[in-house]
């Protein structure tokens, strides 16, 4: 299981735009093949920045996701959105 966290920082103004691209796409990402979970969480200290959270079975799984055509492009809408580059964190449980 790969445990998957994304920090997302935006300018005020697109806020609003972030929000509703993520609830447009939220269950189907939820849907791709791997997926276990995903949530987003707004930050404590600032309005404009967002973390993902998510849970995937493997590599190749979350791998698959980010070369799907789906990926690319809410990301390319995504991306023209952010105040700053986003940060990622993966992490592989130890069994």
């Amino acid at each position: 299981m790969i445990k998957r966290i994304v920090k997302l920082s935006f300018r005020e103004e697109e806020v609003p735009k972030f929000l509703a691209l993520f609830q447009e796409s939220k269950e189907s990402i939820r849907s791709f093949s791997g997926c276990q979970h995903l949530e987003l969480l707004r930050s404590t200290t600032s309005e404009n920045v967002f973390f993902t959270y998510s849970y995937w079975d493997d590599d190749e799984h979350l791998e698959a996701y980010r070369a799907s055509p789906f990926f690319k492009s809410t990301w390319s809408r995504t991306k023209k959105l952010f105040s700053d580059k986003p940060q990622a964190w993966s992490v592989t449980p130890v069994e």
